[in-house]
């Protein structure tokens, strides 16, 4: 409920405080006294697009403030939760608009943006009137507005729900598709690849220890020759140093008698010698034993290196990784293979979360077609009272795109007279029709919403007499256990408000200034006689003023 409103500098308001109450609120005046800047206003603190140059002339910034008060429970309490902002029983809202044009707001004293200002004006305030395109009037409304008064919240939720499992299964499904057709386009070169590399069977590690054996043997190829000829040396023909030394050795020992002794040490000498050629003469034996290859095999060993090594420059991919790369490869054929029975299981399960979702959607339909004839009886029994006995009205529901809340558009149309052709509110009704069409519309779809503030901008234009009163007996009617604002010409309407405010305005020093008078009970006698009669207020229109009021 809007618990206050303040203006300071904004248009041709300098400063005004209004407490409004629950129930009916009527504001009238002149024609031209700022009733429409209080909406303008109000407007501009709830962050809706209105007018460009607000700011009171003179004034250097303009100011609204709005306070409402939020039951527990109020949807409001979700979106400040959301934005990360105070909340609490009360709630402040204020604007700032400078002379340059820029725009400030605050929600509970804590900077916010103009955006989260709309999406709570959406939960705190409706406007209803013949311009109004937020409303009743928007048909892209019409669903939800239908919905409420079907009281098929629970459906809904659930068809939001099976709707995002069908999108979620329809997804899955597509993913899976495109992942089996790009692997069977690949198909052929899978199967080349993974018989290449079973083929070849390359091990981890294989790499290097090849590189070693290849480079072992190229070098023993070189120095093979070098260890053959000093083998030769130390044992073939013509170049035996061991034998040479044991010839040696044998001469000196028959010589060593008659030189007394002069002969021992090189004997000696030689016997050691002896055994360390024969020693370096097995050692190189052996080396050239250990180094003899086949030619063979080292062609063998290059082949089989280069072969790994031309298959992983082929696949981008380090030697040691090829048995690796080669189970990745593998793993792509298996799920190629069983890629068309994983496809069928997610086809199954698309096609049962499809049946669940049109099934309910079905459901929902019957649900809405219902509660369009009790909405269509109901808006009948409220416009006959109205003096439009004649006119029809109709809920419409035809085929939509399927979405979260169904596959159903919902139009409400209208036709002034029997045999008329029917069409959307706003563009069969004339304004006083119009008028009278949203507020019967209104009184049906408003049951149990009393958490937020409705605003009628005299929708009782065009009409007088009973048809008037009948207005102000359903906007009263709207008004209990609720809070609405109504801006009126009507006395009829006027007179059945329960807080009455007059618009006025004044001149002073050569500036034009608009305020708003609380009327107690003899000066809202007055307003209303005056609002009947003109400025020449008589004592009949006071009477008949009293009368209205009853």
């Amino acid at each position: 409920m809007l618990r206050s409103l303040e203006i300071r500098d904004m248009l041709i308001i300098d400063r005004l405080d209004l407490d409004f109450q629950p129930g009916l609120n009527a504001l009238t005046g002149e024609t031209g006294a700022g009733k429409s800047i209080l909406l303008d206003s109000l407007g501009f603190v709830l962050g809706w697009r209105g007018r460009a140059e607000l700011v009171r002339a003179g004034a250097e910034q303009g100011e609204v403030m709005a306070v409402f008060d939020l039951p527990e429970g109020h949807a409001a309490h979700a979106i400040l939760e959301e934005a990360g902002l105070p909340a609490g029983d009360e709630l402040i809202l204020r604007r700032v608009n400078t002379r340059d044009g820029r725009k400030t707001a605050w929600v509970n004293d804590r900077r916010c943006s103009g955006e989260v200002l709309r999406q709570l004006s959406e939960v705190l305030v409706e406007l209803h009137g013949q311009h109004d395109d937020r409303g009743l009037l928007n048909p892209r409304g019409h669903r939800a507005l239908l919905d409420a008064f079907a009281g098929a919240e629970e459906q809904l939720a659930g068809l939001r729900a099976l709707w995002n499992a069908r999108s979620k299964a329809l997804k899955e499904l597509e993913k899976a598709r495109e992942r089996i057709a790009a692997a069977r386009e690949e198909e052929d070169f899978l199967r080349h690849a993974v018989a290449e590399l079973d083929m070849l069977d390359p091990q981890p590690g294989e790499d290097e220890a090849l590189d070693t054996q290849r480079r072992r043997m190229q070098g023993a190829e070189k120095v093979r020759e070098d260890i053959a000829r000093a083998l030769q040396v130390l044992q073939g023909e013509g170049g035996n140093a061991e034998g040479a030394a044991g010839d040696a050795l044998r001469w000196l020992e028959g010589a060593a008698g008659p030189t007394e002794g002069l002969l021992d040490e090189p004997i000696e000498a030689l016997g050691r010698a002896l055994n360390e050629l024969a020693e370096a003469s097995d050692g190189v034996s052996r080396a050239l034993d250990e180094l003899s290859f086949d030619p063979h095999e080292l062609e063998a060993c290059e082949e089989r290196l280069f072969a790994i090594r031309a298959l992983a420059r082929k696949h981008g991919v380090l030697p040691d990784e090829l048995g690796g790369f080669a189970g990745e490869l593998r793993g792509r054929l298996a799920a190629l293979e069983q890629g068309d029975a994983d496809l069928a299981e997610l086809e199954k399960a698309a096609r049962a979360a499809q049946a669940a979702y049109d099934k309910a959607a079905g459901e929902m339909r019957d649900i809405r077609r219902n509660a369009a004839g009790k909405l269509d009886k109901a808006v009948m029994a409220e416009l006959a009272p109205l003096k439009m006995e004649r006119a029809v009205f109709a809920t419409e529901i035809t085929e939509a795109e399927p979405g979260p809340e169904g596959i159903d558009a919902v139009s409400f149309t209208v036709a002034t007279n029997p045999g008329a052709p029917s069409g959307p509110l706003a563009k069969i009704a004339s304004g006083g029709e119009l008028s009278r069409f949203l507020l019967a519309l209104k009184v049906c779809l408003a049951q149990g919403n009393s958490g937020i503030t409705m605003i009628f901008d005299e929708i009782d234009r065009g009409v007088g007499g009973a048809t008037a009163d009948a207005v102000g007996r359903r906007l009263a009617e709207l008004a209990e256990g609720a809070q609405v604002l109504v801006v009126t010409h009507s006395p009829q309407v006027a007179a059945k408000a329960a807080h009455h405010w007059r618009v006025e305005k004044r001149v002073e020093r050569d500036m034009t200034l608009s305020t708003v008078v609380p009327l107690m009970s003899g000066e809202r006698v007055d307003e209303i006689a005056r609002m009947i009669s003109g400025d020449q207020i008589t004592d009949e229109a006071r009477a008949a003023a009293e009368r209205l009021i009853g």
